[in-house]
């Protein structure tokens, strides 16, 4: 029988989840690197090591998730003669880590507030941008 310590951090695995993919979907639809399923992935990972550190109350896995997500998002950006590409996914990958991070915390209207953000950034900057 599943607890009610379980159902709790469950239904933080899958809010996290769905708030990654909605923010991976629209770089999806771009046809850009990182998708549904990266951003998904890591909104969800960091949720789940969230909730893991907090069970050794330890705030050293947070800052791991940082500085690891720090690491993956440097290796989205590219260099090409005088242009640079993937800072946007590499900021969104970041962002989608902090997500994760307040969603296991139990900051869930913060997590689907900065989503919002995200996705209102992204879309308007896309239109800012065309013009």
């Amino acid at each position: 029988m599943v607890s009610l310590q379980e159902m709790e951090i469950i239904s933080k695995l899958i809010l996290s989840a769905f708030l990654g993919v909605l923010v991976g979907l629209e770089r999806q639809m771009r046809h850009k690197p990182a998708g549904m399923r990266e951003h998904g992935l890591v909104c969800m990972g960091s949720a789940l090591f969230t909730v893991v550190s907090l069970t050794f109350t330890s705030p050293l896995i947070a800052a791991g998730i940082v500085t690891g997500i720090g690491f993956l998002g440097a290796g989205t950006i590219l260099h090409l003669k005088d242009k640079v590409i993937g800072l946007t996914t590499a900021a969104e990958l970041w962002v989608v880590a902090a997500i994760g991070l307040a969603v296991g915390i139990g900051l869930y209207m913060i997590s689907i507030v900065a989503t919002l953000l995200v996705l209102l950034i992204l879309v308007s900057g896309r239109f800012v941008e065309k013009k």
